[in-house]
């Protein structure tokens, strides 16, 4: 998740005094597909458990948006500035190695990755007490995302003797399926979702109504246990069936691993079925924006796709 405003505040202090002293080569350029491994490896070791195959999903999205920042040859920073079309990105993988932090490297860093979305609605997911200094950085607080977990068995348990007729494999991007996830997402992502739904250890499925796609979700493996996103469904039903789908795809030898979901706070029917599967509230984010909250219907987001890329 993106620390602009740390990049902001605490380096333009420290560029600002180093500004009469000579620095060591530092430049900043768009990672190679191994060095998007770094990156991840990095948000690894903060906490952000990223999956088994984010880095290449998330490259193939906008590969000139990953950037790195190399201090004599060697990778210090990075951070992601994705751009999905002409009028939308979004900001992710803002790290800076602990040694290297306060020494002005993130700010231009973080300069790059603006300009590289210049003219475009940018959006975030940030840390939630942060939220002044996001808006100090000019982006406007929309409304929080919570990360609940639970167990594979013990969602199982609460969602016995779920319908499965409606629910197919989802392996391939189909003209329907994109029509259904750009009323859902602010932007269309078909790179995107042709990496996400074709990657190794992730498993879609689809929910089909007389022929409509109601609802898909997607399980991906992570760091530690599974992540569900996204999950979008046109009822809570849909949700619950979704869900009992893809959690039985797990190996039996996982069924205590935890499983993770991120919904969106104004969608109180994704909150109640959080309550009713028994899911304990483990983080929080702040989707922020620097123009605009998008026009999606939140009503049908059960799980974020991920707070890295939107």
């Amino acid at each position: 998740m993106l620390v602009l405003w740390w990049a902001l505040r605490h380096s333009a202090r420290k560029f600002h005094q180093d500004e009469a002293t000579p620095m060591p080569d530092y430049t900043i350029r768009p990672l190679t597909a191994a060095e998007v491994q770094y990156a991840v490896d990095w948000a690894g070791r903060e906490g952000w458990n990223p999956g088994a195959h984010d880095a290449e999903c998330f490259r193939t999205t906008d590969p000139g948006g990953f950037l790195g920042g190399f201090l004599d040859g060697e990778m210090i920073a990075s951070v992601s500035a994705v751009n999905y079309d002409d009028t939308f990105a979004f900001l992710g993988f803002y790290i800076v190695r602990p040694e290297f932090r306060g020494s002005g490297h993130g700010l231009e860093i973080a300069q790059h990755a603006l300009a590289h979305c210049k003219g475009r609605n940018m959006g975030l997911d940030g840390v939630v007490e942060q939220q002044d200094n996001y808006r100090k950085s000019g982006f406007t607080f929309a409304y929080n995302n919570y990360r609940f977990a639970g167990t594979k068995n013990g969602m199982l348990n609460r969602l016995r003797n779920r319908p499965m007729d409606q629910i197919t494999p989802l392996i391939s991007l189909s003209d329907t399926l994109k029509a259904y996830d750009r009323k859902l997402f602010p932007a269309p992502r078909d790179q995107f979702l042709q990496g996400w739904l074709s990657a190794g250890s992730h498993v879609s499925n689809t929910y089909t109504e007389n022929g409509q796609i109601k609802g898909y979700a997607t399980l991906r493996l992570c760091q530690a246990g599974y992540k569900i996103g996204p999950l979008f469904a046109d009822s809570t039903d849909i949700a619950r069936d979704l869900l009992a789908s893809i959690l039985t795809t797990i190996p039996e030898s996982h069924r205590e691993h935890d499983v993770f979901v991120d919904m969106p706070q104004p969608n109180s029917a994704a909150f109640a079925l959080a309550d009713e599967l028994g899911l304990e509230k483990v983080f929080e984010t702040a989707r922020m924006y620097s123009d605009h909250a998008p026009d999606i219907d939140l009503s049908r987001i059960y799980g974020v796709t991920t707070f890295e890329l939107g």
